[in-house]
């Protein structure tokens, strides 16, 4: 069970790379995302956080397919390389949080590079973004991966995929 480095926001760390997402479905695009976190964590001598939700935002406002179940995307965190994982409490509570709560929580893992996606968005009414957050931290960021076809790779794709029952491809691209 990967539960043991499962932590909440309190946790504090003396330097981290951290790799921010939803992460459903831990897909290929988001392999490729903690990939390079994991790498830069490990040239620099420190843990790799992974921080994410539960349940994943789109699933929270939109009520989507949940791709992983939470033990499911923390075994696969875990196998991926995550020395931490953070699961924050996605609800009413939590989405009303501005951005600069974020920070601050973001602050006691001292992290030496964040990695998220080119499009994230987060704090109450999604205001803060990678200009925000480059205002306070060392960002960096993973295009979004393609497949052979050439279309991206996403959660909300591999959702389609499923509801059109085309699991073959959907499975491709969650890459397990």
């Amino acid at each position: 069970m990967v539960r043991l480095n499962v932590h909440d926001s309190t946790l504090s760390l003396p330097a981290s790379v951290v790799a921010i997402g939803a992460f459903d479905g831990v897909h290929r695009g988001h392999q490729k995302l903690i990939g390079n976190a994991l790498k830069h964590a490990r040239e620099t001598g420190v843990p790799l956080v992974v921080y994410t939700f539960d349940p994943p935002p789109k699933v929270y406002f939109q009520k989507s397919l949940l791709l992983t179940s939470l033990d499911e995307k923390l075994e696969r965190l875990k196998a991926l390389g995550a020395d931490h994982i953070i699961v924050q409490s996605f609800n009413e509570q939590y989405r009303a949080r501005k951005a600069e709560e974020f920070h601050q929580d973001l602050r006691k893992l001292n992290p030496i590079g964040i990695w998220v996606g080119t499009d994230f968005k987060y704090g109450a009414d999604r205001l803060g973004d990678i200009c925000t957050l480059r205002r306070h931290f060392s960002v960096r960021t993973v295009e979004p991966i393609c497949c052979e076809n050439g279309k991206v790779i996403s959660s909300s794709r591999i959702r389609l995929l499923i509801q059109e029952n085309n699991e073959a491809l959907a499975n491709q691209l969650l890459g397990w």
